[in-house]
């Protein structure tokens, strides 16, 4: 992997983690053109991913530090509430990455025509938003029901194409949170979700013994994807206080089917 390719690819991953369009989805899209242009495959994909993933996690933690501070010392009720929105997502993410064979995972984590057709699922969560009043509700008063059903909305988003944030923020807004706390929740149930990933992929790195890509280029990777994810953070965040989530269904219906016709077509024609 070249410099410009992880350039694109963390730029990629920093913009789409918090907008609500799929980080994994673009990837396996961003990768599969890259390929398509003539450059070579990227060795070890889903661990560059990962890496890109830190990246943007760390942006979260800069992002809410005031909020984590909060969740263990006044609000530490809260850091429950995370851990069990959690379970879902880390019961079917062990699965997909381990109690599946390695070339089906990966056919399913890294589709172009899954996140074709994952995109028009994000964009049907973020219609639903728009259909919904307002809700009153804080993060830290949710019920231990309601963590679970963001928690299973967080679980789809495994799949490349459907929306992390997109599915768990209209879930949080489904139960009834005032949308600033819909996505605080949100990003704050990332913060286990991503480290998590991070944590496996790491433990296959070091059973394996070597990885595809260079050091360096990892590291640079890293750093872009933390800068680029902390000013599209702050910038959902706006989007999300005036309640025009709408706008990204506008994006993501034509991507999704550009994308899949894309994909079916090499496939055949």
């Amino acid at each position: 992997m070249t410099f410009l390719e992880i350039l694109i690819l963390g730029i990629v991953q920093g913009i789409t983690e918090f907008l609500p369009i799929s980080s994994d989805g673009h990837l396996c899209v961003a990768n599969a053109l890259i390929n398509s242009w003539g450059g070579d495959p990227v060795k070890d994909f889903v661990e560059v991913e990962i890496i890109l993933h830190l990246g943007t996690l760390l942006a979260v933690l800069v992002f809410y530090r005031h909020e984590i501070a909060k969740m263990f010392s006044s609000e530490r009720r809260v850091i429950l509430l995370v851990l069990l929105g959690t379970i879902p997502a880390a019961i079917i993410g062990i699965y997909l990455k381990k109690g599946l064979p390695t070339a089906l995972s990966d056919a399913i984590l890294q589709s172009p025509l899954l996140a074709g057709l994952g995109f028009p699922v994000t964009a049907a969560f973020l219609w639903w938003t728009t259909r919904l009043p307002e809700g009153d509700g804080f993060y830290p008063q949710l019920s231990w029901k309601n963590s679970l059903i963001i928690g299973a909305m967080q679980s789809l988003a495994l799949l490349p194409g459907v929306s992390r944030s997109g599915s768990t923020i209209a879930a949080g807004l489904g139960v009834g949170l005032q949308r600033e706390s819909a996505a605080t929740f949100s990003f704050l149930l990332a913060i286990p979700a991503i480290a998590g990933g991070g944590l496996l992929e790491m433990i296959d790195v070091l059973q394996d013994g070597a990885t595809g890509t260079p050091i360096g280029i990892l590291a640079a990777g890293f750093l872009i994807s933390f800068v680029v994810g902390l000013a599209a953070l702050a910038s959902l965040m706006r989007f999300v206080r005036k309640g025009k989530l709408m706008l990204f269904v506008y994006y993501l219906v034509p991507l999704g089917i550009a994308v899949t016709a894309w994909q079916l077509g090499l496939r055949y024609l």
